[in-house]
């Protein structure tokens, strides 16, 4: 099956092709840095982190560059009301999400350029764009001409004209039109600045991922990607700073995630609703979070709520089960009995890559990936040995480890899987014999320290919570 992806800019599902064969150049917005990342973020990380993981899975060598905003009027004006320098302030949160990536097991990106460390390249960026006309200088400030470029909106599918009928944009007299958006900004007392051709000043939002991608992706990119809530304006800009710098066509495939809400709304630092990274993994896994993000599709909203974690942990739970060692006793079963595993192996490989082909439709590969859960653990429950079993595990593993799962033991647990066989051998003879007090008691005692026990035609399965 060919490989599709829901383009945004076109709206519809396109074949996906690269512009050099075995070659994807991925540009990823990341955060602006002035407070503490939540799980919102996160969850952009988690959806291009899969997405690059199946790009190599098929065979792609993926060049994967996020940025990191760290200067801006939100980093600014906290850094003014926290009596801090704004460059340590950035730096500090910087640090933290990078370590946070590393705990969610997002993969590190092949560059993390940030805004600051490239305000030559912004500068020439810019030059550029004011020397061919489609930006001027008006004291200090530099804005873009949205009216040179006859196909803005596209992205964002709107049509100028509307767009300046229907603007809400606070008038700017220096400004040709309402519209154009800034691209340098003069200096203000006390704010971070550069020296510029147009006096000292800042780089704007905008310019900065343009010139980033540009110097280190090239000219033309094969994804660009971010959080559907920056279409527009800030991916529409991008579109047309890039495309007037270099007359080529920008990005060729747009990926939106959607975003995730909390309470039916957008979880964002200015509604004050947010669950920070940190907090989140204090109480949960990072494959909590990531079996979120795989269960529901990624250009849909995301509901965060106690049911959504309980759901995503008893999937976890699910996967995990068929990793389980064969029973104390398995004598092994025979080669017709084992034909119904090679069968799924077969049917589940084969799903697994149709439903990732299918636009990144993960919680359609995960159904693949139960379908194989659940005939490994009959087949265990059969008596199958280890070895019967090991290719199967083997194939879960990999196609987990696409999707970044780490499926890992809880602390501890290894070490005490012995004990809870142990103790399960114990509990057997106890049924075997009527005990039933007995075993309840060793069934629920063996919950309150995390373990989960399933009783099953020849014997019981056990996983950790």
């Amino acid at each position: 099956m060919t490989l599709k992806v829901f383009n945004t800019l076109s709206r519809k599902k396109e074949e996906f092709k690269t512009i050099e064969d075995g070659q994807v150049r991925m540009y990823v917005c990341g955060p602006t840095v002035y407070d503490k990342a939540h799980v919102g973020h996160a969850m952009s990380a988690l959806v291009f982190d899969i997405i690059r993981r199946y790009l190599e899975y098929r065979g792609y060598s993926v060049r994967h560059v996020m940025n990191y905003t760290d200067v801006d009027d939100k980093i600014i004006n906290r850094a003014n009301k926290l009596g801090m320098d704004p460059f340590d302030l950035a730096r500090s949160y910087i640090h933290q999400y990078a370590e946070h990536l590393l705990a969610l097991n997002v993969l590190p990106a092949s560059y993390n350029p940030r805004a600051t460390d490239e305000i030559e390249n912004i500068i020439k960026f810019v030059e550029d764009l004011v020397a061919k006309g489609y930006a001027y200088e008006a004291d200090g400030d530099v804005y873009f001409r949205v009216n040179k470029m006859d196909d803005y909106g596209k992205l964002s599918h709107r049509k100028l004209d509307d767009m300046r009928a229907g603007s809400r944009i606070e008038v700017d007299e220096k400004k040709e039109n309402p519209l154009d958006f800034a691209m340098w900004k003069a200096a203000k007392a006390g704010e971070p600045a550069w020296e510029s051709p147009w006096g000292k000043g800042r780089p704007g939002w905008h310019i900065e991922c343009s010139a980033m991608s540009v110097t280190h992706l090239g000219e033309q990119i094969d994804i660009h990607g971010g959080g559907n809530d920056l279409i527009f304006p800030h991916h529409e800009n991008e579109i047309a700073q890039s495309e007037a710098f270099t007359g080529k066509q920008f990005a060729r495939y747009w990926i939106h995630n959607g975003m995730l809400q909390l309470s039916g709304e957008k979880m964002s630092k200015s509604i004050g609703n947010l669950v920070t990274i940190e907090d989140f993994l204090a109480d949960h896994s990072a494959d909590t979070l990531r079996m979120m993000v795989l269960n529901s599709g990624y250009r849909s909203p995301l509901t965060f709520n106690d049911e959504v974690i309980g759901q995503a942990e008893t999937a976890l739970d699910r996967l995990a089960s068929a990793l389980k060692p064969a029973q104390p006793d398995a004598a092994g079963v025979s080669d017709a009995g084992m034909q119904p595993l090679r069968d799924q192996m077969k049917k589940t490989r084969e799903g697994f890559e149709n439903a990732m082909d299918d636009d990144f439709n993960t919680a359609g590969a995960l159904g693949n990936l139960f379908d194989l859960v659940r005939v490994v653990n009959q087949t265990r429950a059969d008596g199958a040995s280890n070895d019967q079993l090991a290719e199967a595990q083997s194939l879960l593993k990999q196609l987990t480890e696409v999707f970044g799962l780490q499926l890992g033991e809880k602390k501890g647990a290894l070490e005490a899987d012995p004990f809870v066989e142990l103790l399960l051998e114990v509990r057997a003879k106890a049924r075997e014999q009527k005990m039933w007090e007995l075993s309840d008691l060793i069934r629920d005692r063996l919950a309150e320290l995390g373990v989960q026990v399933e009783d099953a035609k020849g014997g019981s399965n056990w996983t950790w919570k």
